[in-house]
């Protein structure tokens, strides 16, 4: 049974991002992690020379696959991160567009790279059909989201604090297996943790990456002194520092049409 998760506000998602665009590589340090591991299990199987970098963002990852000789096509819904892609001039192609409705034809590219982007989708299984819609046949899709259970420091706090919804609901692991069990995959699971002397860098840090609570029905308010205060007496403490947990799955799925 799937989690019910409140529709993504995808506006809100491209304006959030792209308003982050010019800091985000120095503030990014999580996805950065994660798209290095997910770029090991794509070169392991050593396939194919053209990339689709789905949710490219600053076009970070966009830019190692070029180093590494291939043609690229830097994807992303915000105007602002594909613009400042561009500007670093990381990519072959630059398209703006929505990882569930790619414009891109059926078997075009070699490699689907995603990394820490469906999340941000309505429908998971649909945007992997649609990864495997735009990859040739003996090609590959591989790709990291959190899951649920990440933030969930914060998410504990902020229930001690009021009865509104702050944090993002991300779907279960068991959810993203089913979405890909109609193709020859592998599934796995790690949890990363950053840790903040402060509670205040820690809020930035999401805020800078424009991972803030994007679905909508979000509540609109601005984080008072008292607020804040009420916030790191509720927080859960690790040795006096603030702990941020997140919960990353990779996919890696074999093209075998």
């Amino acid at each position: 049974m799937e989690l019910a998760v409140k529709s993504v506000d995808k506006q809100a998602i491209a304006g959030a991002f792209g308003r982050a665009a010019s800091r985000y590589d120095t503030i990014a340090k999580l996805q950065q992690q994660t798209g290095e591991y997910l770029m090991e299990l794509a070169q392991a199987e050593n396939i194919g020379i053209r990339v689709l970098d789905a949710g490219c963002g600053t076009g970070f990852f966009s830019s190692r696959w070029k180093q590494q000789g291939k043609q690229v096509i830097a994807l992303d819904l915000s105007a602002g991160m594909l613009s400042h892609a561009q500007g670093q001039q990381v990519a072959d192609y630059y398209l703006q567009g929505d990882i569930e409705h790619l414009g891109l034809a059926d078997s075009s590219v070699d490699i689907c790279f995603s990394n820490l982007t469906v999340q941000w989708c309505n429908d998971l299984s649909g945007t992997l059909n649609e990864f495997y819609r735009v990859t040739r046949p003996g090609g590959l899709i591989v790709f990291s989201t959190l899951a649920q259970g990440s933030l969930h420091e914060l998410e504990t706090a902020w229930e001690r604090v009021d009865d509104y919804r702050h944090i993002n609901q991300f779907l279960p692991l068991k959810v993203i297996k089913q979405a890909c069990e109609p193709y020859r995959h592998q599934v796995m699971s790690r949890q990363y943790c950053q840790h903040y002397p402060q509670l205040l860098p820690l809020l930035n840090s999401l805020k800078g990456i424009g991972a803030t609570h994007l679905h909508h029905g979000r509540r609109q308010g601005l984080m008072t002194r008292k607020r804040l205060n009420l916030l790191a007496e509720a927080y859960p403490r690790n040795n006096g520092n603030y702990p941020l947990s997140y919960q990353i799955i990779f996919g890696v799925i074999y093209c075998d049409k």
